[in-house]
């Protein structure tokens, strides 16, 4: 049997049906010795020839490379049978495995076809040979027809149906890449927005502090020289500080602020630390019962309050700030309130390395993460009021979008 591709359940079944077919011609040739046929010569040369038509199928590239040319093949083995079945009847037991050759290398209607005038040549030369028809002349045969069609078209449509799944496993894993891939990137994508909010919120925003207080150092120099070293030392302090938030921040731990303590004090110590090293008096407040926070919740918070404090020393030329925590039941709500200059939010800038602006979206998507709101209020000359609200529970994202 040819085919181009040989799984070993195919192999095994080629080289069964290959010792088929030249056990039959020995055993032809062997029948025709031991019976002393006169032509029992001319048998043995047929049985021969046709052992060599045979084998030249399996082992010339050619056959198993064209459609066309195996077809030849098949004719060539099928003509040099008919001969031999005309001088043996032993030779219509090749009929058996001529079957499967004929389903397997021709179309199904070729097949069936070649299958049936196979049958027939081999029901004549049986009755030929014993002189006369009968039904057991017709039986094995036809029977050995039925059984070579029933297993070849079987195991077509198990090759099909098993291909099917093949080809259909083949997109499971595909599409499994592919999932994988887009996981990996919307991963990627997720971590380069987390770290742009931490090092906005943590390393960008002390690194701006430690600025300003230099700056205020060297206008203070040279007739201020006390002062310009209290600027200096805060600015140190900030530095320290800053590193630690960095180490914390490479080993993904909470932020030092939160350490041992609660939001409020967190929030205590900022507002005292930022009317230290500003001109800014901020004050803090504490309103309702507190409650423990998920831990995300309180970096939450405390992030954004460090981004709206370090926004307004910044930016709003104020001299009052006042930062109240309130817990409220089910939620719980940092409110920054300042008396600057104020601003459009419609007209908020876009972010940008020099110009900033990134502080309110980086709010608003680590908000929304956890479920929560900012609301911002402001108008040029009127001061800024942030508002952000977190549930008291672990919650998914909210549905809504964050007010604007």
């Amino acid at each position: 049997m040819i085919v181009n591709e040989l799984t070993p359940t195919t192999r095994a079944l080629t080289w069964c049906l290959h010792l088929l077919v030249f056990g039959l011609l020995a055993l032809t040739a062997v029948r025709a010795v031991a019976d002393t046929a006169p032509d029992a010569v001319t048998v043995i040369a047929v049985a021969a020839v046709l052992g060599l038509v045979y084998a030249a199928g399996p082992l010339l590239p050619v056959f198993s490379r064209s459609r066309r040319a195996a077809a030849g093949w098949l004719a060539v083995v099928g003509a040099v049978w008919l001969v031999l079945l005309v001088l043996a009847a032993e030779g219509g037991y090749l009929a058996f495995p001529l079957f499967f050759l004929q389903l397997h290398l021709l179309s199904r209607r070729a097949g069936l076809f070649a299958v049936v005038v196979t049958t027939l040549a081999a029901v004549g030369a049986f009755a030929g040979h014993q002189g006369g028809f009968t039904v057991a002349v017709a039986i094995g045969p036809a029977l050995g027809a039925a059984v070579a069609v029933a297993v070849v078209w079987g195991y077509q449509a198990l090759y099909r149906e098993s291909e099917r799944r093949r080809q259909l496993i083949e997109e499971l894993t595909a599409t499994r890449a592919d999932l994988a891939a887009a996981q990996h990137t919307a991963g990627v994508l997720e971590e380069r927005e987390r770290l742009a909010r931490e090092i906005h919120d943590t390393l960008a925003q002390g690194l701006s502090s430690i600025q300003l207080l230099l700056r205020a150092a060297e206008r203070a120099l040279p007739g201020q020289a006390k002062a310009a070293v209290g600027y200096v030392g805060q600015a140190r302090q900030a530095a320290v500080d800053n590193l630690a938030e960095a180490r914390r921040f490479v080993a993904a731990l909470a932020p030092p602020a939160l350490e041992g303590g609660t939001l409020a004090g967190a929030l205590e110590r900022l507002c005292a630390t930022t009317s230290a090293r500003h001109p800014l008096t901020v004050r803090f407040h504490l309103t309702g019962r507190p409650v423990p926070l998920p831990t995300p919740h309180e970096v939450a918070l405390l992030r954004i309050a460090q981004s709206a404090l370090s926004n307004t020393a910044r930016h709003a030329r104020a001299g009052r700030v006042e930062v109240t925590l309130s817990y409220l039941g089910d939620r719980v709500a940092v409110d920054v309130v300042d008396d600057g200059i104020g601003f459009d939010p419609l007209e908020t800038p876009a972010s940008d390395a020099d110009a900033g602006g990134f502080g309110l979206p980086a709010m608003r998507a680590r908000l929304h993460a956890l479920g929560g709101t900012l609301i911002v209020e402001s108008a040029p000359g009127r001061g800024t009021a942030l508002a952000a609200q977190l549930p008291t529970h672990t919650a998914s994202p909210s549905d809504d979008e964050a007010h604007r």
